[in-house]
């Protein structure tokens, strides 16, 4: 870096860190926008010893905030950085151990989920692919989720049922090297054009450096937040966004009712991942202090269906709740929990939760900090 550049660098630095306290969406007091040359700089400084291509990560990463108008300050980049470090070491496609066998059990489900005999799916696997080698022999060579993708897009192209077992039912869920979900990429980019040519599908996107970047930032920024510590942020990541702001309402309700509560984040009971008619069982705990909040069962359920949206925090439910909560306790009731939540995936094969991810993410932000000038 010649002499200039490091001079603007250490000056723009300055002017970034005497406002920047918290990752936050909104330009924090005292934030100085820099150019994409600069910006590009910080990034290149805060990336981890040992990554390869300095430069090609530092521009994606940068472009992803521009993209996405989240000012590019110390504290965002080194969550994107913190993140991106924990879920692939910045591998833009990283190796899953045993992906084949996951693959394989995976469709095996299915097929019996689906009623399609053993000796139907071994035929069809057994069918030359595109690339002339039975979709069996690179289904068992598979070591990545983009070569799992490939093959799958492949098998439902030419297989007549590959659609109906395989279509948007790739086992794994999530991609690319910040492992982000395809379900939330493809609901963003319907709400916010992508900054890219489209090259295929945003699944195939997410597996590139570029849209891995861009939505994995997206997910973890892009959302108006209450949080005094990213480590909430990093919980939210994992878990869902707003997952911490619900997991303390949760304890609110508990500590108010008495009725223990798993802190989850899921105010409303889910069934495949939509709400559910039937009350959950923080509905029914929250159902419990409806006279003392003076809101009806209706009410309070028209409420906690906001859970997923910053606007919970207006509701009438969130704030009678916690002023109850303020008062029992003769303090402030936590308004940010680690949601306790067992990691489940084809890919983990150890006893994570939640809390173990948002704090290893945690340690990774902090000494990206510390690779700042003094």
């Amino acid at each position: 870096m010649d002499s200039r550049l490091e001079k603007l660098l250490t000056v723009g630095l300055t002017a970034l860190l005497a406002g920047c306290v918290s990752v936050e969406g909104p330009s924090p007091p005292g934030y100085r926008p820099i150019s994409a040359t600069e910006g590009r700089a910080l990034v290149g400084r805060l990336l981890p010893d040992g990554v390869k291509d300095r430069a090609g990560w530092a521009t994606d990463i940068y472009a992803a905030f521009a993209a996405l108008d989240i000012p590019p300050t110390p504290e965002n980049i080194c969550a994107a950085i913190a993140v991106t470090g924990q879920e692939s070491g910045f591998q833009v496609d990283p190796v899953v151990p045993g992906l084949a066998s996951i693959a394989r059990k995976e469709i095996d489900k299915r097929r019996e989920s689906a009623g399609i005999p053993k000796f139907a799916l071994d035929a069809a696997l057994a069918i030359p692919s595109a690339n002339g080698k039975s979709y069996s022999e690179r289904l068992d060579a598979v070591k990545t989720e983009l070569q799992l993708s490939e093959v799958y897009e492949d098998f439902i192209g030419r297989v007549p049922f590959g659609k109906s077992l395989l279509a948007d039912r790739n086992p794994v869920r999530t991609v690319g090297p910040m492992q982000v979900s395809v379900e939330f990429a493809e609901a963003f980019a319907a709400t916010k054009p992508y900054p890219y040519p489209l090259s295929g599908t945003i699944r195939r996107e997410v597996s590139t450096r570029r849209g891995g970047m861009y939505f994995g930032i997206a997910h973890l920024l892009d959302y108006p937040a209450p949080y005094a510590r990213p480590l909430y942020r990093f919980a939210d990541f994992n878990a869902g966004q707003y997952a911490s702001r619900n997991a303390a309402f949760q304890n609110a309700v508990t500590q108010v009712s008495g009725i223990p509560l798993d802190l989850d984040g899921d105010l409303v009971r889910y069934d495949h991942g939509q709400p559910a008619r039937e009350p959950g069982s923080t509905e029914l705990a929250t159902r419990v202090l409806a006279h003392r909040i003076d809101m009806s069962k209706e009410d309070i359920r028209r409420d906690l269906d906001l859970g997923k949206a910053r606007s919970f925090e207006q509701t009438r439910l969130y704030t009678r709740v916690f002023g109850l909560a303020d008062k029992l306790l003769g303090k402030p009731a936590p308004r940010a929990v680690l949601p306790q939540i067992p990691l489940h995936s084809p890919k983990i094969t150890r006893n994570l939760t939640t809390d173990w991810f948002a704090n290893r993410v945690e340690g990774r932000y902090q000494t990206c900090l510390q690779r700042l000038p003094a």
